[in-house]
């Protein structure tokens, strides 16, 4: 016998093909080959439970759904930047035309004596040549109605006052009653608390007439964004939406007017019997009824024509005006006014905008669920990854906010630190959070009927010392021929046309 032979007869018989492979053989370190693995060593799919199709389908809408909302909110923050010629037409005429109109200045106020003797004599500093002020406020409240009595003393020539004895009160009630009494072809609209810009009647007859307008939409802006966390965002919010966000609205022929600024012709007020005295988003009411006609609606912001106000001065407050204001556009998707709008295009974005609450709300229910899932629960890996879809977006929607505080502070002279854009990043999801729950109470107190109006206080935070605060991006301190005529104009007139 060989060496070779003698190895062979000690190893053993060698093993044949197939031997080995049947129910009873093992094969060290070859596993077994009666499960599928797919060329990739992993078990076969196993078909998931009802549980799951419901958790992983929840997680994918609600990705889908954020992703939609981010890019379309990207969209409208950006409109009025597209270019530089579209950013400069969204501006206010900084030549006004000479005075062509009358203005009525409604007031309303309720609970006010800290904030509207100021506004009221702000709004009494008008160079514009023909003008009123009525303010408005309630039988029930001597605080604010002294106040009230008082700067109409001061300007007998110019502000009336209106007694609301209306109940329940609210804001469009108040509106309506003081229209009855006004002179103006033109009505404008302020808060209690607003600090308005001089010549703004004058640049916004100027655009009337340039227009050819039935309503004139201009900025406000929220000041006090050091005040606390939420309050930069709230500020940023306004910035955004007035700066860019109301020009494409416009655009599109539907828009949900703002609360204040707002000039009506008289003629259109009348046509639709003033405000909603039901709704408590009267502003977006009154919008929708507008765009449902036909009426031309121009929206101007000038950075130093804008009127200031303040963020609610506690997060109770801001959670409540939030709900009003979701549960105003759900009061509005179901009167269906929108549904006369002319185009397809029209009422399916009108339609996106009124419902977005319930979309806020069903995103803000499933957001927990959706962290549960992530964290507790062993997701596929196709479901992962559409889950983080929607980061990209909101990363983009963050670093935009980002540039957009930073020109806040250029334009408005407001020192912006470190510790703001901290503030900025961190307060994101806590936010959006939030928002999410003023969406999810504003729907519960609509399926209740819960219409009662839930006011908002003001502190004055806003306020500053200088009446002309100065800005970048407007004309500053120009005296052209149109402001020496309408002096002139109003020395001459001051106790006639007033």
């Amino acid at each position: 016998m060989t060496i070779s032979a003698t190895l062979l007869t000690a190893a053993g018989p060698l093993l044949q093909p197939n031997e080995g492979t049947g129910p009873s053989g093992n094969v060290p370190n070859r596993g077994t080959t009666d499960v599928p693995t797919g060329g990739s060593g992993q078990a076969p799919h196993v078909a998931w439970s009802l549980g799951e199709w419901i958790g992983y389908s929840a997680l994918i809408a609600i990705s889908v759904l954020l992703t939609v909302i981010a890019l379309t909110t990207l969209w409208w923050m950006l409109h009025a930047w597209r270019s530089r010629d579209a950013l400069k037409s969204t501006s206010f005429s900084q030549t006004p035309r000479p005075a062509a109109h009358r203005f009525t200045l409604l007031v309303p106020g309720r609970h006010e004596q800290d904030v509207m003797g100021e506004t009221l004599d702000m709004l009494a500093r008008q160079d514009h040549p023909d003008y009123e002020i009525i303010a408005i406020v309630g039988e029930d409240d001597p605080e604010t109605d002294a106040v009230v009595r008082a700067a109409a003393a001061r300007h007998p020539e110019l502000i009336k006052v209106v007694v609301d004895d209306t109940a329940p009160k609210n804001k469009p009630k108040a509106m309506n009653l003081a229209l009855q009494y006004a002179t103006g072809d033109i009505v404008g609209v302020f808060d209690a608390e607003d600090e308005v810009y001089p010549k703004l009647l004058s640049l916004v007859d100027s655009r009337f007439q340039e227009t050819d307008a039935d309503v004139v939409q201009g900025g406000v802006q929220l000041m006090n964004f050091k005040s606390s966390w939420w309050s930069l965002r709230n500020v940023l919010e306004y910035y955004f939406w007035f700066r860019s966000r109301l020009h494409f609205h416009a655009g599109s022929k539907f828009i949900p007017l703002g609360g204040n600024t707002v000039f009506v012709t008289k003629e259109r007020l009348e046509w639709s019997d003033g405000w909603d005295a039901h709704c408590l988003a009267e502003d977006c009411e009154l919008g929708v009824r507008l765009s449902a006609d036909g009426a031309k609606v121009v929206v101007a912001y000038s950075p130093e024509a804008v009127t200031r106000e303040e963020t609610p001065p506690t997060f109770a407050s801001l959670l409540k005006q939030r709900t009003r204001w979701n549960q105003g556009f759900l009061q509005v998707l179901g009167k269906g006014e929108w549904k006369k709008l002319p185009s397809f295009r029209q009422r399916f974005f009108a339609r996106y905008m009124l419902t977005m609450p319930f979309i806020q709300a069903a995103t803000g229910l499933l957001i927990p669920l959706s962290v549960l899932m992530i964290l507790f629960v062993k997701v596929p890996t196709p479901v992962a990854l559409i889950s983080f879809i929607p980061v990209a977006p909101t990363l983009m929607l963050l670093a935009v906010e980002v540039v957009g505080l930073n020109e806040f502070g250029r334009i408005y002279k407001e020192k912006v630190r470190i510790r703001d854009y901290v503030k900025l990043v961190l307060g994101l999801v806590p936010y959006q959070v939030f928002l999410a729950a003023a969406a999810v109470r504003a729907v519960v107190r609509h399926v209740k009927g819960q219409n009662g109006w839930e006011k908002t206080e003001h502190t004055g935070q806003h306020r500053t010392a200088s009446a002309t605060p100065e800005v970048v991006g407007f004309a500053n301190a120009v005296t052209t021929d149109t402001d020496t005529q309408q002096r002139e104009l109003a020395g001459s007139s001051a106790g006639g046309a007033r």
